[in-house]
Protein backbone atom coordinates (compact mmCIF):
# COMPACT_ATOMS: atom_id res chain seq x y z
CA UNK A 1 0.00 0.00 0.00
CA UNK A 2 3.01 2.04 1.16
CA UNK A 3 4.37 2.03 -2.33
CA UNK A 4 1.39 3.26 -4.50
CA UNK A 5 0.89 6.19 -1.97
CA UNK A 6 4.32 7.05 -2.73
CA UNK A 7 3.74 6.97 -6.57
CA UNK A 8 0.16 8.92 -6.16
CA UNK A 9 2.45 11.60 -4.10
CA UNK A 10 5.02 11.39 -6.71
CA UNK A 11 2.85 12.17 -9.64
CA UNK A 12 1.05 14.89 -7.75
CA UNK A 13 3.28 16.73 -6.47
CA UNK A 14 6.13 16.28 -9.52
CA UNK A 15 4.82 18.26 -13.08
CA UNK A 16 7.82 16.19 -14.74
CA UNK A 17 4.80 13.30 -14.69
CA UNK A 18 2.27 15.04 -15.59
CA UNK A 19 2.01 13.24 -18.43
CA UNK A 20 -0.90 10.89 -19.60
CA UNK A 21 1.11 7.70 -18.86
CA UNK A 22 1.91 8.72 -15.37
CA UNK A 23 -1.71 10.34 -14.88
CA UNK A 24 -3.25 6.64 -15.58
CA UNK A 25 -0.35 5.16 -13.21
CA UNK A 26 -1.70 7.22 -10.30
CA UNK A 27 -4.85 6.79 -11.20
CA UNK A 28 -4.30 2.58 -11.15
CA UNK A 29 -2.26 3.30 -7.69
CA UNK A 30 -5.30 4.65 -6.59
CA UNK A 31 -7.43 1.73 -7.39
CA UNK A 32 -5.19 -0.72 -5.77
CA UNK A 33 -4.66 1.47 -2.49
CA UNK A 34 -8.96 1.22 -2.31
CA UNK A 35 -9.57 -2.11 -2.40
CA UNK A 36 -6.28 -3.13 -0.67
CA UNK A 37 -7.55 -0.52 2.48
CA UNK A 38 -10.72 -2.90 1.82
CA UNK A 39 -9.58 -6.08 2.33
CA UNK A 40 -6.29 -6.29 4.27
CA UNK A 41 -7.51 -4.68 7.71
CA UNK A 42 -10.18 -7.11 8.27
CA UNK A 43 -7.97 -10.12 7.11
CA UNK A 44 -5.50 -8.92 9.45
CA UNK A 45 -8.63 -8.15 12.56
CA UNK A 46 -9.12 -11.86 11.29
CA UNK A 47 -5.83 -13.55 12.10
CA UNK A 48 -4.83 -11.34 15.41
CA UNK A 49 -7.91 -12.13 17.20
CA UNK A 50 -9.17 -14.69 15.71
CA UNK A 51 -12.90 -13.89 14.99
CA UNK A 52 -13.74 -14.52 11.64
CA UNK A 53 -17.08 -13.18 11.79
CA UNK A 54 -18.78 -11.12 9.20
CA UNK A 55 -22.21 -9.61 8.88
CA UNK A 56 -24.10 -9.98 6.25
CA UNK A 57 -24.36 -6.03 5.45
CA UNK A 58 -20.37 -6.23 6.35
CA UNK A 59 -20.08 -9.11 3.73
CA UNK A 60 -21.99 -6.58 0.72
CA UNK A 61 -20.13 -3.81 1.69
CA UNK A 62 -16.44 -5.68 1.39
CA UNK A 63 -17.70 -6.99 -1.78
CA UNK A 64 -18.70 -3.72 -3.42
CA UNK A 65 -15.47 -1.92 -2.32
CA UNK A 66 -13.27 -4.68 -3.66
CA UNK A 67 -15.32 -5.15 -7.07
CA UNK A 68 -15.70 -1.40 -7.70
CA UNK A 69 -11.53 -0.79 -7.94
CA UNK A 70 -11.56 -4.69 -9.73
CA UNK A 71 -14.06 -3.93 -12.64
CA UNK A 72 -12.46 -0.10 -12.62
CA UNK A 73 -8.88 -1.49 -13.45
CA UNK A 74 -10.18 -3.90 -16.05
CA UNK A 75 -11.05 -0.36 -17.91
CA UNK A 76 -7.92 1.48 -16.91
CA UNK A 77 -5.86 -0.88 -17.96
CA UNK A 78 -7.23 -1.09 -21.45
CA UNK A 79 -6.87 2.82 -21.13
CA UNK A 80 -3.16 2.43 -20.69
CA UNK A 81 -2.45 -0.03 -23.16
CA UNK A 82 -4.48 2.40 -25.59
CA UNK A 83 -1.69 4.98 -24.35
CA UNK A 84 1.16 3.04 -25.37
CA UNK A 85 -0.26 1.76 -28.63
CA UNK A 86 -0.56 5.70 -29.31
CA UNK A 87 2.97 6.84 -28.23
CA UNK A 88 4.76 3.88 -30.34
CA UNK A 89 2.67 3.34 -32.94
CA UNK A 90 1.60 7.17 -33.61
CA UNK A 91 4.25 8.97 -31.87
CA UNK A 92 3.58 12.39 -33.79
CA UNK A 93 -0.27 12.46 -33.12
CA UNK A 94 0.18 10.68 -29.42
CA UNK A 95 0.04 14.68 -27.93
CA UNK A 96 -2.93 15.87 -30.08
CA UNK A 97 -4.92 11.98 -29.80
CA UNK A 98 -4.01 11.60 -26.38
CA UNK A 99 -5.30 14.93 -24.81
CA UNK A 100 -5.48 15.96 -21.20
CA UNK A 101 -9.76 15.82 -21.55
CA UNK A 102 -8.87 12.33 -22.83
CA UNK A 103 -7.18 11.02 -19.83
CA UNK A 104 -9.70 12.23 -17.72
CA UNK A 105 -12.40 10.96 -19.45
CA UNK A 106 -11.04 7.12 -20.19
CA UNK A 107 -10.21 7.44 -16.45
CA UNK A 108 -14.03 8.26 -15.46
CA UNK A 109 -15.45 5.98 -17.43
CA UNK A 110 -13.11 3.40 -15.67
CA UNK A 111 -14.64 4.25 -12.29
CA UNK A 112 -18.07 4.84 -13.57
CA UNK A 113 -18.24 0.91 -14.89
CA UNK A 114 -17.06 -0.13 -11.72
CA UNK A 115 -19.59 1.88 -9.37
CA UNK A 116 -22.28 0.84 -12.08
CA UNK A 117 -21.97 -3.05 -12.42
CA UNK A 118 -21.30 -3.14 -8.80
CA UNK A 119 -24.25 -1.17 -7.55
CA UNK A 120 -26.69 -3.29 -9.78
CA UNK A 121 -25.08 -6.57 -8.16
CA UNK A 122 -25.62 -5.41 -4.85
CA UNK A 123 -29.32 -4.12 -5.59
CA UNK A 124 -29.67 -7.92 -6.93
CA UNK A 125 -27.93 -9.66 -3.58
CA UNK A 126 -29.81 -7.73 -1.28
CA UNK A 127 -33.19 -9.15 -1.98
CA UNK A 128 -31.23 -12.52 -1.62
CA UNK A 129 -31.79 -14.72 1.76
CA UNK A 130 -29.61 -17.02 3.75
CA UNK A 131 -31.05 -20.20 5.64
CA UNK A 132 -27.63 -21.66 6.66
CA UNK A 133 -25.08 -22.91 6.45
CA UNK A 134 -22.99 -19.21 7.17
CA UNK A 135 -19.51 -20.28 6.41
CA UNK A 136 -18.00 -18.44 3.33
CA UNK A 137 -15.59 -20.94 1.84
CA UNK A 138 -12.87 -18.20 1.15
CA UNK A 139 -10.70 -15.31 2.86
CA UNK A 140 -12.81 -12.53 1.38
CA UNK A 141 -16.62 -11.71 0.72
CA UNK A 142 -16.38 -13.05 -3.02
CA UNK A 143 -19.39 -12.84 -5.59
CA UNK A 144 -19.56 -16.78 -5.97
CA UNK A 145 -18.50 -18.66 -2.26
CA UNK A 146 -21.52 -15.68 -0.84
CA UNK A 147 -24.14 -16.57 -3.62
CA UNK A 148 -23.20 -20.52 -3.35
CA UNK A 149 -24.73 -19.30 0.58
CA UNK A 150 -28.20 -18.53 -0.42
CA UNK A 151 -31.11 -20.32 -0.31
CA UNK A 152 -33.16 -18.29 -2.97
CA UNK A 153 -33.24 -18.54 -6.53
CA UNK A 154 -30.13 -17.24 -7.88
CA UNK A 155 -31.09 -17.21 -11.46
CA UNK A 156 -31.25 -13.56 -11.85
CA UNK A 157 -28.20 -12.32 -10.65
CA UNK A 158 -26.20 -15.27 -11.63
CA UNK A 159 -27.28 -14.61 -15.24
CA UNK A 160 -26.57 -10.79 -14.51
CA UNK A 161 -23.19 -11.58 -13.98
CA UNK A 162 -22.18 -13.68 -16.66
CA UNK A 163 -23.62 -11.08 -18.60
CA UNK A 164 -21.54 -8.24 -16.75
CA UNK A 165 -18.34 -10.45 -17.40
CA UNK A 166 -18.89 -10.87 -21.03
CA UNK A 167 -19.16 -7.15 -21.44
CA UNK A 168 -16.01 -6.39 -19.26
CA UNK A 169 -14.16 -9.24 -21.40
CA UNK A 170 -14.35 -5.93 -23.98
CA UNK A 171 -11.73 -4.32 -22.20
CA UNK A 172 -9.26 -7.83 -22.03
CA UNK A 173 -9.42 -7.55 -25.52
CA UNK A 174 -8.54 -4.00 -26.29
CA UNK A 175 -5.37 -4.32 -24.30
CA UNK A 176 -4.64 -7.82 -26.24
CA UNK A 177 -5.53 -6.40 -29.95
CA UNK A 178 -3.23 -3.08 -28.72
CA UNK A 179 -0.25 -4.93 -27.43
CA UNK A 180 -0.80 -7.02 -30.84
CA UNK A 181 -0.28 -3.71 -32.77
CA UNK A 182 2.93 -2.30 -30.67
CA UNK A 183 4.66 -5.61 -30.97
CA UNK A 184 3.97 -5.85 -34.27
CA UNK A 185 5.05 -2.03 -34.53
CA UNK A 186 8.52 -2.65 -32.70
CA UNK A 187 9.27 -5.80 -34.96
CA UNK A 188 9.23 -3.35 -37.55
CA UNK A 189 11.35 -0.75 -36.53
CA UNK A 190 15.39 -1.80 -37.80
CA UNK A 191 17.38 -0.40 -35.24
CA UNK A 192 17.76 -3.29 -32.46
CA UNK A 193 18.48 -0.35 -29.85
CA UNK A 194 15.44 1.57 -30.93
CA UNK A 195 13.45 -1.40 -30.90
CA UNK A 196 15.00 -1.97 -27.21
CA UNK A 197 13.94 1.69 -26.21
CA UNK A 198 10.39 1.16 -27.44
CA UNK A 199 10.13 -2.22 -25.70
CA UNK A 200 10.70 -1.01 -22.58
CA UNK A 201 8.04 1.90 -22.69
CA UNK A 202 5.84 -0.67 -22.17
CA UNK A 203 7.12 -3.64 -20.65
CA UNK A 204 6.32 -2.69 -17.05
CA UNK A 205 2.63 -2.47 -18.32
CA UNK A 206 3.14 -5.82 -20.58
CA UNK A 207 4.18 -7.28 -16.80
CA UNK A 208 1.58 -5.98 -14.95
CA UNK A 209 -1.31 -6.92 -17.30
CA UNK A 210 -0.27 -10.71 -17.41
CA UNK A 211 -0.01 -10.62 -13.80
CA UNK A 212 -3.12 -9.31 -13.26
CA UNK A 213 -5.84 -10.78 -15.52
CA UNK A 214 -3.64 -14.28 -15.40
CA UNK A 215 -5.08 -14.32 -11.91
CA UNK A 216 -8.19 -13.01 -12.73
CA UNK A 217 -8.57 -15.72 -15.50
CA UNK A 218 -8.03 -18.40 -13.42
CA UNK A 219 -10.14 -17.37 -10.47
CA UNK A 220 -13.08 -16.78 -12.61
CA UNK A 221 -13.11 -18.03 -16.34
CA UNK A 222 -11.79 -21.85 -15.36
CA UNK A 223 -14.45 -23.87 -14.00
CA UNK A 224 -15.73 -23.74 -9.97
CA UNK A 225 -14.37 -27.56 -9.09
CA UNK A 226 -13.93 -28.46 -5.97
CA UNK A 227 -10.04 -30.14 -6.60
CA UNK A 228 -9.21 -26.39 -7.62
CA UNK A 229 -11.07 -24.35 -4.97
CA UNK A 230 -8.00 -24.22 -2.78
CA UNK A 231 -5.83 -23.13 -5.87
CA UNK A 232 -8.11 -20.28 -6.44
CA UNK A 233 -7.83 -18.69 -3.23
CA UNK A 234 -4.15 -18.59 -3.85
CA UNK A 235 -4.73 -17.07 -6.93
CA UNK A 236 -7.37 -14.79 -5.33
CA UNK A 237 -3.99 -13.51 -3.14
CA UNK A 238 -2.20 -12.39 -6.16
CA UNK A 239 -4.71 -9.60 -7.95
CA UNK A 240 -5.63 -8.89 -4.03
CA UNK A 241 -2.40 -8.87 -2.52
CA UNK A 242 0.35 -9.45 -4.15
CA UNK A 243 -0.57 -7.77 -7.53
CA UNK A 244 -0.92 -3.94 -5.31
CA UNK A 245 2.42 -4.76 -3.73
CA UNK A 246 4.57 -5.72 -6.59
CA UNK A 247 3.16 -2.87 -8.88
CA UNK A 248 4.67 -0.09 -7.70
CA UNK A 249 7.75 -2.31 -7.47
CA UNK A 250 7.93 -2.98 -10.93
CA UNK A 251 7.34 0.58 -12.45
CA UNK A 252 9.79 2.00 -10.33
CA UNK A 253 12.85 -0.32 -10.42
CA UNK A 254 12.04 -0.50 -14.18
CA UNK A 255 11.32 3.28 -14.39
CA UNK A 256 14.22 5.92 -14.33
CA UNK A 257 11.85 9.43 -14.27
CA UNK A 258 9.91 7.77 -11.26
CA UNK A 259 13.39 7.26 -9.74
CA UNK A 260 14.39 10.74 -10.25
CA UNK A 261 11.01 12.05 -9.74
CA UNK A 262 11.30 10.61 -6.19
CA UNK A 263 14.61 12.03 -5.72
CA UNK A 264 13.49 15.57 -6.48
CA UNK A 265 10.35 15.08 -3.99
CA UNK A 266 12.42 14.19 -1.00
CA UNK A 267 15.32 17.09 -2.17
CA UNK A 268 12.02 19.35 -2.03
CA UNK A 269 10.80 18.47 0.76
CA UNK A 270 13.76 18.75 3.04
CA UNK A 271 14.32 15.25 3.58
CA UNK A 272 18.15 14.46 2.06
CA UNK A 273 20.80 16.61 2.90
Amino acid sequence: MAGNIIIIVLVIMDHHLHTPMYFFLGNLSCLETFYTSDLLPRMLVSFLTRDRTISVGGCYIQFYCFGIPTIAECYLLASMSYDRYLAICKPLQYAILMSRRLCFLLSAISWLCGITVMTLLISLMSDLKYCGPHEIDHFFCDFTPVINLSCSDTTLVTLVSLTVSVIDSVPFLLTLLSYINIIAAIIRIPSSDERKKAFSTCSSHLIVVSIYYGSLMFVYVLPQKEALREVDKIFSVFYTVLTPLINPLIYSLRNKEVKRALMRVVNKCGISK
